[in-house]
């Protein structure tokens, strides 16, 4: 019967340490797997990092509320943050031993478990910052902006674009100028040209089209530089509204 015991008790361990529940993505059932969490531990762990994103480390368990160190210093060495969750399968062996243990003597049963716990902590503990380390990165690759984040680029695909609109607004405005510059230095040409000789009508003719060419051409260079204002205003409020869909489907 000991030897049962013993060969028991040495399953148990042995799966535990290689077994981890993320506690970012596990649901209601594998979380209760877990020593000393319930229904309304495992549906608070749900609650929290729906409300505040996914956890960056195993201690933010201990974030929940209900969970303190006695729990966490239990479970700490069975969750992740990271890695897809493998199911505790001593969970229901640990159960149905239960009974078992009942012919034999108590103090035997309770010597062994001590016993085989450290090392069944130890491995799952290394196994844990191992997850801790990975989760940081793929944290900083593929998680959801944080809310903090979220404002601060919108902030800035905001700033981005009135600067754009800004700078096509003075560049259309300094078109407009030159353009006005330029028939006014033509309207002073003329004048001066009529003071000091009349010009043949040729070259009246000429004159005069050449300033309207040199208008026609600042006036579509206002215009380019106008339609270019729009477009950039435009696409920075394509980018900011691209972002914000692109945060939204990752939720």
């Amino acid at each position: 019967m000991k030897r049962l015991v013993l060969l028991l008790v040495t399953v148990l361990f042995s799966a535990l340490a290689l077994a981890a529940v993320n506690i970012n993505t596990a649901n209601r059932a594998e979380l209760e797997a877990l020593p000393e969490i319930g229904p309304v531990k495992a549906q608070a762990i749900i609650d929290y990092r729906n409300a505040n994103g996914p956890f960056k480390s195993p201690e933010d368990v201990m974030k929940v509320s209900g969970i303190k160190e006695g729990t966490y210093g239990k479970i700490k060495g069975l969750i992740s943050v990271s890695g897809a969750s493998t199911p505790l399968p001593a969970a229901a062996p640990a159960k149905a031993a239960t009974p078992a243990p009942a012919p034999t003597p108590a103090p035997a049963a309770k010597t062994a478990s001590p016993a085989a716990t450290p090392p069944a902590a130890g491995a799952a503990g290394a196994a844990s910052g191992t997850d801790a380390a990975a989760a940081k990165d793929a944290k900083s690759k593929d998680a959801p902006m944080t809310k903090k984040e979220k404002a601060a680029a919108d902030k800035a695909a905001k700033a981005k674009a009135k600067e754009d609109a800004a700078k096509a607004k003075a560049d259309a405005g300094k078109a407009k100028t030159d353009a006005a510059s330029a028939k006014a230095d033509s309207a002073k040409a003329g004048a001066a040209s009529t003071k000091e000789a009349k010009p043949t009508k040729a070259e009246k003719a000429a004159a005069d089209k050449a300033a309207k060419e040199k208008a026609k051409e600042e006036k579509a260079a206002a215009a380019k530089a106008k339609k270019e204002a729009a477009a950039a205003e435009a696409k920075a409020k394509k980018d900011a509204a691209a972002a914000k869909a692109d945060e939204k489907a990752k939720k």
